[in-house]
């Protein structure tokens, strides 16, 4: 198989897609990386922040190797790593205080890199293979209690810190899509006002990660909320146009409802892991609380592997034992 070279396949790719810089390498490698960027997207269909990550990992090495090897990295370069180079990189980054999971995703994206060259028959896969990846911690998702969870989706509580009514019921309606479906952020913020649930529309067709298409219930209050931010909004919403909007009309940024979760975080006294996704985390431990079936709720959540919704079974343990300890006579 051939493939075209670097320049012509970033060339024909770029606008769907900054390709970012890779300083200190050498041009053919930087036009490399720059190839393998826009593939991870028109292939893979990779999320941008993936693909930010994983740039931003492969200039880190970039810029280690061209200290460690004393000139700017080459093909070549990558051609003739040993497993102790790496090995080197990775320690080199720990002892900067990076922790086991971004060095976990820094050589998983490595690795990539390192296969996209191989397929291209300019290097060399086997090394990245050959060096273990560190054991992360499996930290348990926070939940948050139900009450709490419900507070943050209403519009009240949003219009305290001085938002306007139609911004109020906005973020309502878009935190009430991450705790009432399940939704992440990205998923929630990215539907039209075509594809919105409002009136006998109790479904929404969202695009999760890996590009993957997934149809979910969304229960009445949800789309209760989203008609009453709709029936607010100052804007005529065509129906390609993004359901959730900013001030100026344009499509929302996920920064401007974080920043709403966190003065809600002061609002109603809530702790730090209280963030958007912890909505997401909340929907389903509180699903499965109540009896809800775990394949059921991995299909809700879009999660390609059973075994990464299993995780939700250790948090209501957590949660009976816990309440198990305080509530007992001799739990003390």
């Amino acid at each position: 198989m051939s493939f075209p070279p670097a320049e012509n396949a970033a060339a024909a790719l770029a606008p769907r897609l900054d390709a970012p810089a890779f300083a200190p390498a050498t041009p053919e490698l930087a036009a490399e990386a720059q190839a393998w960027i826009v593939a991870l997207r028109a292939e893979r269909r990779a999320s941008r922040l993936t693909l930010e990550a994983y740039a931003r990992d492969l200039r880190q090495f970039l810029a280690f190797a061209a200290v460690h090897f004393g000139g700017a990295p080459a093909l070549a370069t990558l051609r003739d790593l040993r497993a102790a180079d790496v090995r080197a990189f990775m320690a080199a980054r720990r002892a900067g205080g990076v922790g086991s999971r971004s060095l976990l995703r820094q050589l998983a994206g490595l690795r990539s890199f390192a296969r996209f060259l191989q397929r291209r028959g300019l290097g060399q896969a086997a090394v990245f293979d050959a060096v273990h990846a560190p054991k992360a911690p499996r930290r348990l998702p926070k939940a948050l209690p139900a009450a709490a969870a419900c507070a943050m989706t209403k519009p009240q509580a949003l219009a305290e810190d001085g938002a306007e009514p139609w911004i109020a019921a906005r973020d309502a309606a878009a935190l009430g899509l991450l705790y009432g479906a399940g939704l992440r952020i990205s998923e929630a913020l990215g539907l039209t006002r075509g594809e919105a649930p409002v009136g006998d529309r109790d479904t929404a067709r969202v695009l999760g990660k890996g590009g993957k298409l997934r149809e979910i219930p969304v229960i009445l209050p949800v789309r209760r909320g989203i008609e009453a931010y709709l029936a607010l909004c100052p804007y005529g919403l065509s129906p390609e146009r993004s359901l959730f909007v900013g001030a100026r009309g344009g499509p929302l940024s996920p920064r401007v409802l974080q920043l709403a979760v966190a003065r809600l975080r002061g609002a109603l006294g809530l702790p730090p892991t209280a963030t958007p996704h912890a909505l997401r985390h909340s929907f389903a431990t509180h699903l499965l609380s109540r009896g809800g079936d775990l394949r059921a709720i991995q299909e809700l959540l879009g999660h390609a592997s059973l075994s990464t919704t299993q995780i939700y079974t250790a948090v209501d343990a957590t949660r009976l034992a816990d309440a198990y300890r305080s509530a007992h006579p001799r739990g003390g």
